[in-house]
């Protein structure tokens, strides 16, 4: 155990996560199977945290009270380093709260705390922002695990699928320059499946802004290769975003959401911006998500 990392464990799964960016960077079963991508060449992240926003803001600029910040894809959290406040054998938790640096980009009050805990079959992740200061927080958050693909190496990646609780038949969106295009486009999900292949990233995230199911699992077809799978359920997201690179890599991402990036055309103050949650002073809002792993 060192400053950086901490490892907790149950059964046979252990998880380790970093204090940079409070970031999952390992989920490994009994048997040595490591579910989450490993940072290569492709994609130097595991599974950051997308705060204080999800997405892009048009020009990277946030605008508050007549004031212009320079805030960057995905937030701060993520290139932050988060104090350890719990470290024990099977949870853990960090927390990051605003100070001089974080409000040159960002002019608010908040605490964010992130915490793990591991049982025998999977690992919950909980994320608490609170509002320490006076005014109203504008805010959105969101995971974005990256999980390996195919998860048995050398499958097929076209053999596998995630498989939503419910059918997911509304339109999605898509991203244009970083930019929540403004119409709509039909559902890449066939009932309840999405077949997954590299083809669906060519433009980008899909992202699911109307998602009728709270869980997904993620596995090889019926009829393929056995081995790992996973299935990641939620609580108080609202959207969610799958991604992979658009020229192809080794992993994908099943991201929860608070919030999604400005759309086109949006050009007004940050607390307007769509999507966002908005926290009274001495408020907070609860979030989490449940990995459960196994093999087939």
């Amino acid at each position: 155990m060192t400053d950086d990392t901490h490892t907790i464990r149950s059964g046979g799964l252990a998880a380790t996560i970093k204090a940079e960016g409070a970031e999952m960077c390992s989920l490994t079963d009994g048997g040595g199977t490591e579910f989450i991508w490993q940072a290569g060449p492709a994609w130097p992240r595991h599974a950051p945290l997308l705060f204080p926003i999800v997405g892009r803001l048009a020009n990277d600029e946030l605008r508050h009270r007549g004031k212009t910040y320079r805030m960057t894809q995905h937030g701060f959290a993520r290139d932050s380093r988060f104090a350890w406040t719990e470290r024990g054998e099977n949870r853990c938790a960090l927390v990051l709260e605003d100070d001089e640096r974080t409000r040159a980009l960002y002019p608010f009050a908040f605490r964010l705390t992130a915490s793990y805990a591991i049982d025998d079959t999977g690992l919950d992740f909980a994320l608490t922002i609170a509002n320490t200061g006076k005014e109203t927080l504008p805010a959105s958050l969101g995971g974005h695990p990256a999980f390996n693909w195919p998860a048995q190496p050398g499958a097929p990646k076209e053999s596998y699928a995630l498989t939503f609780a419910k059918a997911e038949a509304a339109p999605v969106r898509r991203l244009d320059g970083g930019l929540l295009r403004a119409a709509a486009e039909p559902s890449p999900v066939k009932g309840t499946v999405l077949p997954l292949s590299e083809a669906l990233f060519v433009d980008d995230a899909i992202i699911f802004d109307r998602i009728e199911s709270n869980t997904v699992r993620y596995a090889a077809v019926e009829g393929a290769s056995t081995g790992p799978w996973l299935k990641m359920s939620w609580r108080g997201f609202r959207e969610l975003g799958v991604w992979s690179k658009p020229s192809g890599a080794p992993f994908v991402c099943i991201e929860p959401w608070r919030g999604y990036a400005s759309p086109a055309g949006f050009d007004g103050e940050f607390i307007d911006k769509p999507g966002l949650m908005h926290i009274a002073p001495g408020a907070e809002e609860q979030l989490s998500f449940r990995i459960e792993v196994g093999s087939s």
